[in-house]
């Protein structure tokens, strides 16, 4: 037969394909021919000839992985806590069971896989982009700065304070801004503070807010019958916030209210007393400091983004996961007055407490505020957008009272619960021109004045040292030297005591303690 040039080309061109075809599917043709042949005829076997052998697809690493990464494994991504298993009024055992997913995720050290770090999110509570990637995923400014809650809340143990090491710092204003100084002029730097009792301390602070909210609502109702403006104290638990002038025409004066925003809403929570809730806490120090970024604020609802900070990770912390946290946090017990001491020290405390009232410490340090209720709702009612509010989602109830701890919890001639906090959930001026130890920031806070801060509670001051808003006041004594403001007088007076009455003042704050 003869052939032309065209057909000469055209067979060199279908054995060139053929050959190609084969390189790039000759495997996976194979592979197909002999399955196709097991399936046409069952009773044929393999033998274990090179054909055969040739025959037989290789097992890939990944088919060689089991179904379920092992939890050794660095691949090993969060457990998340179940979200229909906690619902409604808990139970001693479900609580429990709560409690323990919280404590669990508190310890755990977060990874990568799990969303560690926040490339391209700052530390900003506010939903914020980076405008370039972080040079580095650690950094103890801006953060994050640690990779487990337990890595800076452990003194003396797990949920309390930190020492100098473990301070932080809050960049307010500077959300948009990478910075790497510890330049106050750029960041405040705050001294890690405990949490036991915590639970009580928001329950207080929810008491007190309704009642605020009370009064002013009253005192309108008030001025529009009667025609007449009205200046009434805002008084709860004994603890004055200043007053307020209501107009008929419902005009609320709030130039007098003092150490509460003017909302009325009282935030027991951060050194100036800026936080709401332990779930607005939680939320933002999961971010700030470990770059794990919880749904109900940088998910899709507010940012418009599964992964709002670009690492990769979807779902970081959900709403249960919070709600976990927070319950572990709310129940931890508060802390008490040790009695096993020496019989010299019990005298000299006893002393103390005496010389403490007298020198007006107890003004805001108060040793107790009465609590009516010791049931817990999770999300609360005074939260505002970005972390869950009760509308938003079924609320979650549990009773402190169930806690052995609530039982050794004094009450008042009414049957209110006494929290033995030495506090008042007030801020006040701390410092001036004379005294300003405890004014050391240049930064105000949530417009909070930088000379401004919530009265820190006492219990457990003698298992929480180092001292002060920064954490670099070695002893009591200094921190309470270094008082001005509002509380210069205390100071003055403390200085003018003897240095044995002193003593005894020390003595009776020592005994202060959180218990292990």
């Amino acid at each position: 037969m003869k052939h032309t040039r065209c057909d000469l080309v055209n067979t060199y061109m279908k054995v060139c394909a053929g050959i190609i075809l084969f390189l790039i599917t000759g495997v996976s043709s194979m592979a197909i021919a002999s399955q196709d042949n097991i399936t046409s005829n069952a009773v044929t076997t393999v033998s274990a000839d090179t054909d055969a052998d040739a025959a037989v697809q290789p097992e890939s690493v990944e088919d060689r992985q089991p179904a379920v990464i092992p939890q050794w494994s660095d691949r090993s991504a969060s457990n998340h806590v179940g979200s229909t298993l906690f619902k409604g009024k808990l139970s001693s055992a479900s609580l429990e069971q709560l409690l323990g997913a919280g404590e669990t995720l508190f310890n755990t050290r977060f990874t990568s896989q799990q969303g560690l770090g926040r490339p391209l999110a700052t530390q900003a509570i506010i939903p914020t982009k980076r405008k370039r990637p972080a040079r580095n995923t650690f950094s103890r400014t801006a953060g994050i700065d640690a990779s487990s809650c337990a890595g800076c809340h452990n003194e003396p143990v797990i949920g309390g304070a930190g020492d100098f090491t473990a301070n932080v710092f809050v960049s307010e204003g500077f959300q948009h801004t990478d910075f790497d100084t510890t330049d106050p002029q750029f960041s405040n730097e705050r001294n890690t503070n405990h949490l036991f009792g915590a639970g009580l301390v928001e329950l207080l602070a929810r008491e007190m807010t309704n009642e605020l909210h009370t009064i002013r609502r009253r005192t309108l109702d008030k001025a529009a019958d009667s025609k007449q403006a009205l200046r009434i104290e805002l008084l709860t638990k004994g603890v004055s916030f200043g007053t307020l002038t209501v107009q008929p025409d419902g005009q609320v004066d709030t130039r007098e209210v003092e150490g509460v925003d003017s909302d009325l809403v009282i935030r027991p929570f951060s050194q100036k007393g800026v936080m709401t809730s332990l779930r607005q806490f939680t939320i933002n120090a999961l971010n700030q400091h470990h770059g794990m970024q919880a749904n109900e604020r940088f998910g899709a609802r507010w940012t418009g983004e599964t992964d709002h900070d670009e690492d990769g990770v979807i779902q970081e912390i959900s709403i249960a996961d919070v709600s976990a946290l927070v319950a572990w946090q709310a129940t931890l017990p508060p802390p008490s007055t040790e009695t096993n001491l020496p019989d010299d020290w019990q005298l000299a405390a006893a002393r103390g407490s005496d010389t403490f009232d007298e020198i007006a410490c107890n003004r805001c340090h108060r040793r107790s505020l009465p609590l009516d209720s010791m049931v817990f709702g999770d999300p609360g009612p005074y939260d505002a957008a970005g972390t869950l509010r009760q509308n938003e989602a079924p609320e979650l109830q549990y009773d402190l009272a169930l806690l052995a701890w609530a039982k050794s919890l004094p009450r008042d001639a009414d049957g209110r619960i006494l929290v033995p906090l030495f506090g008042d959930l007030k801020r006040h001026e701390i410092a001036d021109n004379r005294v300003s130890t405890l004014g050391n920031e240049l930064l105000s806070q949530r417009f909070v004045e930088r000379n401004v801060f919530m009265t820190t509670e006492l219990w457990g001051i003698a298992s929480t040292a180092p001292y002060g808003h920064r954490g670099d006041l070695s002893t009591l004594s200094e921190v309470i030297a270094g008082h001005g403001g509002a509380a210069r007088a205390s100071r003055e007076s403390w200085l003018a005591l003897q240095a044995s009455a002193q003593d005894d003042v020390i003595a009776y704050l020592k005994s202060l303690v959180i218990s292990p």
